[in-house]
C-alpha cells in the first residue's frame, strides 16, 4: 500500500522510518511546511515529496498519517475523510475539546476509519494487563496506579502551547486506564506543584501532578506525573484486585533503583526517552493502521475514544485550578 505522511518533525520522521520498514508499505508520500524536513525524509526513505496536503491526497495514497502541529489536526483529519482515505492522527484530535467535538460531529455517518495515536494500547505489557482484567483473574479490581515521569521538561515553547500537563502528558494515563479497565471515569481530584523550570510556572502549568480518579464501578485510580525524573522515562501501571495484583513496566530497564540489601533489580540501562520505551508499541500501532487501511480491522482508537480521555484531562485541569473534586460530566460539552 501507499501511505502519506503529513508532518516530518520528530514524531513524523519516526513514523516514516517505521512505515518504511513494514513489508506491506510499498511507498511513502510526504509533505511538510518546512521543505528541508520533507526533502530529508524523501532522501532517507525514498519517499515522494509533495508541496501540500492537497497534493498528497491527490497522489493516490491508501491512507494518511497526520503528524503535523496540533492546530492542523482537525482540518487534516476531515480532509482525509472527505477524500475517502483512512486517517491515522497523533493525539490530540484538536487543541480545544470544542474543536474535537466538531470533528466528531462532522464524522457522523462516515464509514472512513480514523485512528488516533495512543501507543500504549499496543504495548505488550498493557495488552497483557487488559487481558488479565477482562478475564477476571484479578478478581474484583479495587486500585489502579498509573505513572508517567519524564526525564526532563520539554522546551518552553512546547509547554506554552501544550495546554498543560494533564492535556499533554497525563492524557496517556487517562486513556490507558479506560482501555485496560473497560470502565469510565466519573470524578477526579487533582493537585500540582512546581519544583523547577520557572517557565512552566510562568505558563500557568504545573511540572509535577497527582490525580485521584473514581471509576464508574468504584475502583480508585491514582495517576502520578512529572516533568523531572532524572533517572529516566518511567511509565508503569499497577492493578490490584481481590485475588491478584499485576504490574506493567516492572522490568530491567525500569528507571528506579532499590535500596534494599542484596537486591540487584532492576539491572538494565534505564529507559531515557518515550520513543525508546515504546518503540515496539509504535511499530505495532502503525501495523494496526495498515490493517485498518486494508479493511481487515476497525479503528483500535476512535475519535470518540480520544475525546473521552480529553474530558478527563479537562476535569483534572479544572480541579487543579479550583482545588476541588470535579465530575467529568461537569466539563463535558456537545
Amino acid at each position: 500500500m501507499r501511505i502519506g505522511i503529513l508532518g516530518l518533525g520528530r514524531i513524523g520522521a519516526f513514523h516514516a522510518e517505521t512505515l518504511a520498514g513494514l513489508d506491506v508499505v510499498e511507498s511513502l508520500v510526504v509533505t511538510d511546511p518546512f521543505v528541508d524536513a520533507a526533502k530529508a525524509a524523501g532522501e532517507r526513505f525514498g519517499a515522494e515529496v509533495v508541496d501540500s496536503p492537497e497534493a498528497l491526497l491527490a497522489a493516490g495514497v491508501d491512507g494518511i498519517v497526520v503528524a503535523a502541529a496540533t492546530d492542523a489536526h482537525p482540518a487534516l483529519i476531515l480532509a482525509g475523510v472527505e477524500a475517502g482515505v483512512p486517517v491515522f492522527c497523533e493525539k490530540p484530535v484538536a487543541k480545544a475539546m470544542s474543536e474535537g467535538v466538531e470533528v466528531l460531529k462532522a464524522l457522523a455517518g462516515s464509514d472512513v476509519p480514523v485512528q488516533i495515536g495512543y501507543n500504549r494500547r499496543f504495548d505488550t505489557g498493557f495488552v497483557a494487563a487488559r487481558a488479565a482484567v477482562r478475564s477476571g483473574e484479578l478478581g474484583t479490581l479495587h486500585t489502579v496506579r498509573s505513572t508517567t515521569l519524564d526525564p526532563a521538561p520539554p522546551p518552553a515553547a512546547y509547554v506554552a502551547a501544550s495546554g498543560g500537563i494533564f492535556r499533554d502528558c497525563s492524557v496517556h494515563d487517562f486513556d490507558i486506564i479506560r482501555w485496560v479497565t473497560g470502565r469510565e471515569v466519573t470524578e477526579v481530584y487533582a493537585v500540582g506543584g512546581n519544583r523547577g523550570a520557572d517557565y512552566i510556572r510562568e505558563a500557568g502549568d504545573a511540572d509535577t501532578t497527582g490525580a485521584v480518579l473514581t471509576l464508574d464501578d468504584g475502583t480508585i485510580a491514582v495517576v502520578s506525573n512529572s516533568r523531572h525524573n532524572g533517572r529516566g522515562h518511567d511509565v508503569r501501571m499497577e492493578l490490584h484486585g481481590f485475588d491478584d495484583s499485576i504490574a506493567v513496566g516492572l522490568e530491567d530497564r525500569l528507571p528506579l533503583r532499590s535500596v534494599e540489601p542484596g537486591v540487584t533489580f532492576p539491572a538494565g540501562t534505564p529507559h531515557d526517552f518515550f520513543m525508546d520505551r515504546f518503540a515496539a508499541a509504535y511499530r505495532a500501532e502503525l501495523t494496526a493502521f495498515t490493517e485498518v487501511v486494508a479493511g481487515t480491522r476497525p479503528s483500535p482508537c476512535t475519535v470518540a475514544d480520544a475525546l473521552e480521555a480529553g474530558w478527563i484531562a479537562e476535569a483534572c485541569t479544572l480541579s487543579l485550578h479550583d482545588h476541588r473534586p470535579v465530575r467529568v460530566d461537569e466539563v463535558r460539552v456537545g
